[in-house]
Formats: C-alpha cells, sequence, structure tokens
C-alpha cells in the first residue's frame, strides 16, 4: 500500500487486496489519496472489501445480468421473475447497487401497498428483490445486501372463501358435461388448474386408485419433485374420472366439446360462466380455490398436517399451516382438559397422603 506523485502532479494510490489483485486510483490532492487508502485498509480488515470498478454498477445493470443468468429455469417461472425485476428497475434502476440502503427497501415497500397491491405481491417483490441482491453479495459485488427481515412486509395472511360441499356440486352440475372431471380433481384432489387439463389416463391408475400427476399446461414438467407426489382416491372418484376417456377416446381426463384437449383458459372460462349460477360464491372465486375444499375436507376428517401437507403436495407444512392453520379445530378445551388432569392427579396425590398420615 502506497501514495507517490506522478511526473504529471497528480497522486497515484495503490494496494493489494486479500487475493493479492493491485488497485489504484490517481487523485489531484495527497490527502484524497491517503483518505481512499485508508478506506480501504479498514474495509479489507472487517472483510467488506469491494472491488472498486463494482462501485458504479447499477441496479440495472445487475438485473440484466441477473437474469440471464435466471434464464435456464422453468419458462412460467422466468417470466415472473422479469415481471418482478421491471418494478425493481423502474424504481432502484440507475442507483449505484452499492448504494441502496435498508431503509430505502422498506420506504419502496410502503409505497407499493400504497399503489394497492395485494399484500401476496408486495410480499413477492421484496422476495425478489432479496434474490437479487443475495446473488450480488455472493459474486462479491456488494459486501451485505440491503433486503433483510426487518425490511419485509408482513407475510400476507391468507383466509380463502371455501365452498360448501353443495357448492362444489353444484359447479360440477353446471359445468360442460366434459369437464365435470375438472370440479372432482380440484375438489377431491386437490389438482391446479394446469395440472388439471393436462392430466392424462396414463398419469392414473384406475384400478388401484391413485393419480401420479406428471406434467402441467402445456406438456412442461411439473416445477417440483414434491409436485409429483401420488394422490390416493377412492375407486367411486376413479370411476367418475374416467367416464370421459371412455366416451372419446381421449387421452387427456379433461376436454372440450368435440373431445380435444383444452387450455387453461378454456377451463377458467367455462368455470365463471358456472360459478355465476351458483348461489353464495364470491365473484373472484375461482378454481384453483377447489384445492382449498380438498384442503377443509381433510382437516374436517382429523388429518394432521404433515398429511394435509402431502396431499395438497406443498412443499413444507408451513406453506400449509399459513395457509389453512384456522381451519384445524380449535384445541383450546383439549388445553384446559391437559392441564386439568395434571392438577387433578396432583390433588388426588395429595389427599391420599393427608388420609394415610
Amino acid at each position: 500500500m502506497s501514495i507517490r506523485r506522478r511526473p504529471d502532479g497528480k497522486w497515484r494510490a495503490r494496494y493489494r487486496d486479500a487475493a493479492g489483485k493491485e488497485h489504484a486510483r490517481h487523485f489531484d490532492r495527497k490527502a484524497d489519496g491517503e483518505r481512499w487508502l485508508a478506506e480501504q485498509t479498514v474495509a479489507l480488515s472487517n472483510g467488506t472489501h469491494i472491488d472498486p470498478k463494482h462501485a458504479k454498477l447499477t441496479v440495472e445493470a445487475w438485473c440484466e445480468t441477473w437474469l440471464r443468468g435466471y434464464a435456464v429455469r422453468k419458462p412460467s417461472t422466468v417470466r415472473q421473475a422479469h415481471t418482478h425485476v421491471k418494478r425493481i428497475v423502474a424504481h432502484f434502476g440507475p442507483r449505484p447497487l452499492s448504494s441502496v440502503r435498508p431503509s430505502e427497501v422498506r420506504e419502496w415497500m410502503t409505497l407499493l401497498r400504497g399503489e394497492g397491491l395485494a399484500e401476496s405481491t408486495v410480499y413477492a417483490l421484496h422476495a425478489r428483490l432479496s434474490h437479487v441482491f443475495s446473488d450480488a453479495v455472493h459474486d462479491g459485488l456488494i459486501p451485505k445486501s440491503p433486503v433483510g427481515r426487518r425490511t419485509s412486509p408482513p407475510a400476507p395472511k391468507q383466509r380463502p372463501y371455501v365452498a360448501t360441499t353443495e357448492q362444489v356440486w353444484a359447479l360440477h352440475d353446471a359445468m360442460p358435461e366434459t369437464m365435470h372431471a375438472a370440479i372432482l380433481l380440484g375438489a377431491f384432489a386437490g389438482l391446479r388448474v394446469a395440472e388439471i387439463v393436462a392430466l392424462r389416463t396414463s398419469d392414473v391408475d384406475f384400478m388401484r386408485g391413485v393419480i401420479t400427476p406428471a406434467i402441467q399446461y402445456p406438456g412442461a414438467e411439473l416445477k417440483t419433485e414434491t409436485s409429483r407426489t401420488p394422490i390416493p382416491i377412492p375407486l367411486d372418484l376413479a370411476l367418475e374420472l374416467n367416464r370421459v376417456p371412455a366416451q372419446w377416446g381421449s387421452g387427456t381426463l379433461v376436454v372440450g366439446a368435440y373431445g380435444r384437449p383444452i387450455a387453461p383458459y378454456t377451463l377458467e372460462t367455462a368455470f365463471r360462466t358456472a360459478r355465476a349460477t351458483v348461489e353464495g360464491l364470491p365473484d373472484g372465486f375461482r378454481l384453483h380455490d377447489l384445492r382449498h375444499y380438498f384442503a377443509s375436507l381433510l382437516i374436517a376428517s382429523g388429518l394432521d398436517v404433515k398429511v394435509v401437507q402431502a396431499r395438497l403436495r406443498h412443499a413444507s407444512a408451513k406453506t400449509t399451516l399459513d395457509t389453512y392453520a384456522h381451519l384445524w379445530p380449535d384445541k383450546d378445551e383439549s388445553a384446559r382438559a391437559a392441564v386439568q388432569a395434571v392438577l387433578a392427579a396432583r390433588a388426588d396425590s395429595l389427599r391420599t397422603e393427608a388420609a394415610t398420615s
């Protein structure tokens, strides 16, 4: 580490980082050069040193690089990332990556909520920003991320509308006959829309009563291994699901008017038409929300959280609890009874001791 005056009158300050790489800058004044060297010395000693050439890298430039690396993922996942990054760049784009502060992240979260975005959307944008900055830290572009638990907005509290059994059957009867299976697959197997329209007869063991989801529309692999978890179904449901393939000779369980596979948009359009005929269903009720009915059915039958998690094919029990904890029966009385049993046993013991003394 040194500082020397050049023939042109400028001062050249230089040092080597922990990897032995040399860095240098030129200053008009010696004091400025010494101050810069002191800053780099502190950064090297506390482990926060960053290559000076990265100091001016903007959020937008890093996001472009980050998206190129992220492009190896599934197309639908990449499209969602592009949507999130577009908002990130609109707010932080021209800023140097290293200049973003936690207070500014919190301020952005407040602005997003002020725009009327759903809690889940704001939460997802924060998660994306965290991912982007964490990868920048991993690449050695910044010493630490400004995004963390303290900048996070509240996790969305999901209290989904759960259809009644009567509403489920009313939806079933209101759908076109070739799409009846869509209601059955959503309400009694918990499949998602893209899985429903892609489910093939080869994915169902009608004799044993097992659905094994393998693909989603338009023929893409499922996102996670958990999504491929086999789903046991009763034989009566298996027989109902086989009606359309048996009638049309189709390769999928849900088809259009001419026995051909359909897209999610076609199914959801038919569902909205059917929904309008069912009394009591909210306007925003979706085919996907039949999964909530499926979950409530399992919980009401006394199944524990791990079993419900497996049937819904959630990656973690936390996801299941975050969404459905309120559906489990109130355990207050059970807790009181458990404590009461211990107290009663203690009282009996004391009475026995008193009687024998």
